[in-house]
């Protein structure tokens, strides 16, 4: 049997995965090492010599843009229709099986699927039903709380409130969602994953069917998989089925949606003999930026531990540069772009990586300052974000009380009780009398609003009002940051824990800096507040380049992985953004962090420069910000400064053989983010730490009793 077209093309790694026998597989595939052709000449070898039936083969995709293409592949590989091969994502394969067996699983034969959208008006139907105020009870973090649980393959009965009566109070809307769900025969995303559990373990036949059909599961990014989806796979699997995972721990960033890192290390429990097979040739990058990604992962305690390497050249050195402020890094960075397409370069070439969304402003002001072409991948540019153009609308009003866009867009945001029929009366009164909202608002549209609706409305009208006294006199950025925070704005989105809400935070408090930096035309006699909105109408105006056209990528660390760019900058390594504020004190965290900044590195082919600023403005503060640790973590030799820097009287992190500025050095024996026991106060992880000999200080957070600073020569910490 001729079998080069299917293990020819692959390194000696590859081949041994492809070629395993059938057995129980793990592969810790590192990145840009050829995971997804792992996968599909696995699924030819199986069938071309193994001689398995398509049929009898289950792969699991995170996208079904992926799952297409290893369709495509694999069908392209054999040459043969692959029909029958069960390949999809794990929501699109739990459809599938709900739909064969919706008698089985309790489910109408035409149950209706839920999206996002549709799950959140459900919600908010819920708690109106249940006359609770929204303001206390916001839908979106109920939302999230639903499909938290429901990842977590709880159901309300499940959930121990820990007599707390806010957590009761969710598990009581959840319990009534569910129960609307199931009336109606509405199935939201995540419980197609608890729906398809819950068939396998309470239909033991119909789990032993197909248990005897998919012996083979191949399963991609396994390090993304949350706890549903790994209890539904291991349910499947059973004690005799071929699992073939395929993922890597060190680029496990999804925390926050639930995946669980944890999961690769369970299957090496759950299968004791599990075969490991680590791919760790890359086929991306070169091999300076490869050993730079090697040594900041290798800071992380909890991991299966690999080291990429390459066969190609080292390549130029990774250029650090140390900004003075945000703008300046942003106007390096544009610079850089510009010598870049100067060259004759493709802009598209090149990606511009941060951690925080708001961070695309600068950038963005810039990038049309000089006119270059760009586009925020899987985003909207910063002025067309619905969170600013809600404040915007605020700020509209007070220059423009007949503005009817904005009044529509703001009179029931934050919700005060002003629904839609109301607000269609007063349009309707105002198109019938040829005047604005605000004019038919304040007569009650004709008197055809109730008392009730009539007294909301007014008192969104006073509050208009107010703010716009008590902004007359204060300065531009003083006036934004009062209207976030006296509409109610900034706290509406405070109090939301879904997804999003943090980033909707930061960019209304990017919004205050904007104002702040803003500096009208000389020749434009429009009063600052009219200038800044006519300037933010504008900005939004230009549109971002079209997807098919040669432009700029900007993004989140995030939202590149699985990307790859000859060119990446990496803006705003400073303590605080990235590592994120939040994560400091946790160690689960800030290990998350530090893979983030290992796959933001590992998405450079070519050329990588990282950036921070010596002074950024966060939070509508101007903070002196301290280097990020990451820096810290690089190989000196892998590190180019391409400008001296100032001398600042601030501590910062330093580099071994390339210190700056006024340095911190590590006391012997201790690292950032390193397991430590105390006699005391038990396990912790070590965050910070300053002086030296005797006066050395540690900072560390026991899992006990929080953040200490320790001093090093009498605390006797025992290093883990």
């Amino acid at each position: 049997m001729d079998v080069t077209r299917i293990i020819d093309p692959l390194n000696d790694a590859q081949r041994e995965a492809v070629t395993a026998p059938q057995e129980p597989v793990l592969v810790v595939a590192g990145a840009g090492s050829g995971k997804t052709r792992v996968l599909v000449h696995r699924i030819a070898w199986l069938v071309e010599v193994e001689g398995v039936s398509p049929h009898g083969i289950l792969a699991v995709t995170f996208t079904n843009k992926a799952a297409a293409q290893m369709r495509a592949r694999v069908e392209n590989l054999l040459d043969i229709p692959v029909s029958n091969l069960w390949v999809g994502t794990f929501h699109g394969l739990a459809h599938r099986l709900l739909r064969r067996h919706a008698e089985a699983a309790d489910l109408p034969p035409a149950f209706q699927i839920l999206d996002s959208q549709d799950q959140l008006r459900l919600v908010k139907r819920i708690i109106r039903d249940m006359e609770l105020d929204d303001s206390t009870w916001a839908p979106r973090e109920v939302q999230w709380f639903i499909n938290g649980q429901k990842d977590e393959g709880r159901r309300p009965d499940h959930i121990d409130t820990r007599n707390d009566q806010t957590r009761a109070m969710m598990v009581n809307i959840y319990r009534n969602y569910q129960a609307m769900c199931d009336q109606n025969g509405l199935v939201d995303f995540a419980e197609l994953l608890l729906r398809a559990h819950e068939l396998w373990l309470r239909n033991p036949d119909i789990l032993r069917q197909y248990q005897q059909r998919f012996r083979h599961l191949l399963v991609d990014e396994f390090q993304d998989t949350n706890s549903v989806q790994y209890a539904w796979l291991r349910v499947l699997a059973g004690d005799s089925g071929l699992l073939f995972a395929v993922g890597d721990d060190d680029q496990s960033i999804y925390r926050w949606r639930g995946a669980r890192v944890e999961n690769m290390f369970q299957l090496k429990k759950a299968f004791p003999a599990m075969r490991e097979i680590k791919l760790e040739q890359n086929y991306r990058s070169t091999s300076t930026i490869l050993n730079a990604a090697n040594a900041i992962i290798a800071n992380n305690h909890d991991r299966l531990g690999k080291n990429l390497w390459t066969d190609g050249n080292d390549g130029e050195p990774i250029k650090l540069y140390r900004a003075y402020n945000d703008r300046d890094e942003a106007e390096f960075v544009v610079s850089r772009l510009e010598d870049w397409i100067s060259q004759g370069n493709l802009r598209a070439d090149a990606a511009v990586l941060y951690r925080s969304n708001a961070q695309s402003r600068v950038l963005e002001e810039m990038l049309l300052a000089r006119q270059i072409p760009y586009r925020v991948y899987g985003g909207l540019r910063f002025f067309e974000r619905a969170e600013i153009k809600d404040a915007l609308a605020y700020l509209r009003l007070l220059e423009n009380r007949a503005d009817d866009t904005s009044f529509e867009r703001v009179v029931n945001l934050p919700t005060r009780g002003i629904g839609a029929k109301t607000v269609s009366q007063i349009r309707e009164y105002a198109s019938a009398n040829a005047t604005s909202m605000w004019n038919a608002a304040l007569s009650a549209a004709g008197g055809s609003l109730s008392s009730r609706a009539t007294t909301a409305v007014q008192q969104f009208m006073m509050l208009i009002e107010q703010l716009d006294k008590d902004t007359s006199q204060l300065e531009l950025s003083e006036t934004v940051e009062h209207v976030l925070t006296h509409s109610g704005l900034l706290e509406h989105h405070r109090k939301d824990r879904g997804e999003q809400a943090e980033t909707r935070v930061e960019n209304l408090e990017e919004l205050v800096n904007a104002a702040q930096s803003y500096e009208p035309d000389e020749q434009d006699e429009l009063p600052p507040l009219a200038a800044f909105l006519s300037h933010a109408a504008l900005e939004a105006g230009e549109g971002q380049a079209e997807k098919w056209e040669d432009c700029v990528q900007l993004m989140t660390l995030h939202s590149a992985k699985g990307l790859e760019f000859p060119l990446v900058f990496i803006a705003g390594l400073e303590e605080g953004l990235f590592p994120h504020k939040r994560s400091l004190n946790d160690a689960g965290g800030l290990e998350e962090e530090r893979r983030l900044c290992y796959v933001g590195i590992t998405r450079a082919m070519q050329q990588l420069y990282l950036s921070h600023a010596e002074q950024r403005r966060m939070h509508g503060m101007d903070n002196y910000a301290q280097v990020s640790r990451f820096v810290a973590e690089l190989p000196s030799d892998c590190v180019e400064e391409i400008r001296p820097s100032i001398k600042v009287s601030r501590p910062s992190f330093s580099r071994s053989g390339n210190q700056h500025g006024a340095i911190k050095i590590a006391p012997a024996g201790v690292r950032l983010g390193q397991h430590v026991r105390h006699g005391k106060f038990g396990d912790g992880v070590v965050l910070n730490y300053e002086g030296s000999g005797a006066h050395a200080r540690v900072q560390v957070n026991f899992e006990t009793v929080g953040t200490k600073w320790l001093v090093l020569s009498y605390a006797n910490l025992e290093l883990m």
